[in-house]
C-alpha cells in the first residue's frame, strides 16, 4: 500500500506541479499512514529534487520514447509502474497532460478518481476528495470507495514544501508495447511560467481597443514577473495567441493574484479565475460584473491607470 506519484517532466525537468503533487502525496500518505514514492517517464534531469518535497523513493524510466508524449504509451508506463510499486493512491498533476490521462488511467486500473482536486482528502467518513463545483461558486466533497484511487490536482491548490533532502533516482522498466505515435516535431512556447503554475497573472480584454496596445500588458507584467492571459474575445480576435485565453472555455488558473484590464467580467471568464487568492480589477465602466468579483477595483481609463500602476511598481521595486 503506497501513494504514487507521477511526476511529469517538461523539456527535461521537473517543475512547480511536480513538486506540488509530491506534497499533496506526502500529506495524503501521511493520512493514511503509508509510504510516498514518486516517478518520472522520460528525461527529467532533477528528478532527485522531488525527495525533498517529500518522496521517500524515486524511479525514472529513461527510454527517450517518454520525451514526448503519447497518451496511450504513458497511460500503459504509468499503470505498469503504479502496479510495480505496490500503488493504491495515484497522484499526478491536473494539467492538459494529466487531464488526458487520469480518465485513461481510471479504466485501466479499474480505479475511482477525482480530477481537479482543490484540497487534502479527508479519512473520517470514508475517503474524500474536495473539488470546486459550479464554475468555482461551492466546493463538493467527493467520496471514493474503490480499492484503487486517482487524484488530479489543480495548479496552485497546495504550495510546494520542502521537507527532506534530495534522493538517488531508481531505475524501472515497463512494459510498453509498440508506440502507436509518431512524433514528427514539437511546437511549445517557452521562457514563461505557463498560466496553471503562475502565481501572478495579468490579464487583458476588449477594453485595450487593438492589438497593437498590448504593450502596456507586456510591460506590467514584465515589472510584476507575472504570466499574460486574454479573455475569450480576444484570443478569437486573433489578438492574443489561445494558451493565453482564461475561462471556462479556456484554461482555468488559480493565481495569488489576478489583475484584470479592461474585461468586463462574464461568468464564463469568472469561472476560469474566481479560485484567484486576490483579483483586482481595472475598468472604467462603473457598473463591469467583475467589480462583484473583485477583491480590489479601479473605475478608471486602463490606458491612464496602467501606465501609472506601471511607475508605481518601478519605484517600489527601486526602493526596495
Amino acid at each position: 500500500m503506497s501513494v504514487i506519484i507521477f511526476a511529469e517532466s517538461t523539456d527535461g525537468k521537473v517543475k512547480k506541479n511536480a513538486f506540488e503533487a509530491v506534497t499533496y502525496g506526502k500529506k495524503t500518505a501521511e493520512l493514511m499512514g503509508t509510504s510516498c514514492k514518486a516517478f518520472t517517464l522520460g528525461l527529467a534531469e532533477n528528478a532527485n529534487e522531488l525527495g525533498a518535497y517529500g518522496a521517500e523513493e524515486v524511479y525514472n524510466i529513461s527510454d527517450e520514447v517518454f520525451n514526448n508524449f503519447d497518451s496511450q504509451l504513458f497511460t500503459r508506463a504509468i499503470a505498469d509502474v503504479f502496479n510495480q510499486l505496490g500503488g493504491t493512491i495515484l497522484i499526478l498533476a491536473n494539467t492538459a497532460m494529466g487531464k488526458s490521462l487520469t480518465g485513461r488511467l481510471s479504466v485501466k486500473l479499474d480505479a475511482g478518481c477525482v480530477s481537479g482536486a482543490s484540497g487534502l482528502p479527508q479519512n473520517n467518513a470514508g475517503f474524500q476528495v474536495p473539488k470546486s463545483v459550479y464554475s468555482g461558486k461551492a466546493k463538493a466533497l467527493y467520496n471514493i470507495s474503490s480499492d484503487k484511487k486517482i487524484i488530479s490536482l489543480m495548479g496552485n491548490a497546495i504550495k510546494p514544501e520542502k521537507t527532506g533532502s534530495a534522493v538517488d533516482v531508481k531505475s524501472l522498466s515497463v512494459n510498453i508495447g509498440t508506440p502507436a505515435i509518431k512524433v514528427i516535431s514539437r511546437k511549445t512556447v517557452s521562457g514563461i511560467v505557463p498560466l496553471p503554475e503562475a502565481s501572478l497573472v495579468v490579464s487583458a480584454g476588449r477594453g485595450l481597443k487593438d492589438p497593437s496596445n498590448w504593450g502596456i500588458v507586456e510591460e506590467l507584467a514584465s515589472e510584476l514577473g507575472a504570466t499574460t492571459a486574454c479573455s475569450r474575445p480576444v484570443a478569437d480576435s486573433g489578438w492574443r495567441p489561445h494558451h493565453e485565453h482564461v475561462g471556462q472555455t479556456g484554461v482555468a488558473i488559480r493565481p495569488t493574484l489576478y489583475i484584470a484590464l479592461g474585461i468586463s467580467g462574464a461568468i464564463q471568464h469568472l469561472a476560469g479565475v474566481n479560485n484567484s487568492k486576490v483579483i483586482v480589477v481595472i475598468n472604467k465602466d462603473p457598473e463591469a460584473p467583475f467589480f462583484k468579483a473583485a477583491d480590489y477595483g479601479i473605475v478608471g481609463d486602463v490606458f491612464d491607470v496602467v501606465p501609472r500602476l506601471i511607475e508605481s511598481v518601478k519605484k517600489f521595486k527601486a526602493s526596495h
